[in-house]
């Protein structure tokens, strides 16, 4: 269990440059995501995530190169934080990819508790043991102390990175399935565009946002 930073773990900048969205979506199951705030650092293995492939995808906020104060953001190079409010009430995080002027994100979905457990106990009012404290990507968030603050950090800073720790699942503990949510999306609301562990507790309900 990290105590502190180590720099060495942190995936390279060159890791979010990567084009393939989805290849990215998959492979950051398994990595750890950090936040520090105050001193306070807590993280969580992420166990599910959603890919939103930029302007081709009507799923996504950049859909038909739509830019906005808001989504702005996600036209950044790969590697930055893209964290928006959503039905005004949970802020959700997601990882800026590619390179700038391609709008690729990867949505985090849910994270295993690991780091910080008491800390996150404290956010969502509730034990670390309990599914809901980090499943869906607004709970996922608050225990991480995610917020609107957190838009646009570098994630290759000290407030909140992510780290390769050697966790890895087999093709068979992984599973595709379409997104959350994005019914608005119509025939892009069936792409198997979101990734999950099977059998993971805090794995998102398919009804959650």
């Amino acid at each position: 269990m990290a105590s502190s930073i180590k720099q060495s773990n942190k995936l390279p900048f060159s890791y979010y440059l990567n084009q393939d969205v989805l290849y990215l979506a998959k492979d950051l199951l398994g990595k750890v995501l950090y936040t520090q705030i105050d001193g306070k650092i807590t993280s969580g293995i992420i166990v599910e995530t959603e890919a939103y492939f930029g302007v081709q995808d009507k799923a996504s906020h950049a859909y038909g190169g739509r830019r906005t104060d808001r989504t702005e953001t996600l036209y950044s190079k790969g590697g930055i934080s893209y964290v928006y409010l959503c039905y005004g009430i949970h802020h959700l995080f997601n990882i800026v990819s590619s390179v700038e002027g391609e709008p690729h994100a990867v949505l985090i979905r849910a994270v295993e508790p690991l780091t910080g457990k008491d800390i996150m106990e404290t956010r969502r009012n509730m034990s670390a043991g309990k599914a809901t404290i980090s499943s869906g990507p607004g709970s996922a968030a608050k225990a991480l102390g995610i917020d609107r603050t957190f838009n646009k950090k570098d994630l290759g800073g000290d407030e909140i990175w992510i780290e390769d720790h050697g966790i890895k699942y087999t093709e068979d503990q992984i599973v595709a399935s379409p997104r959350i949510g994005v019914a608005y999306a119509q025939e892009d609301a069936l792409l198997p565009w979101r990734f999950f562990i099977k059998e993971n507790k805090y794995v998102s309900k398919s009804n959650k946002v």
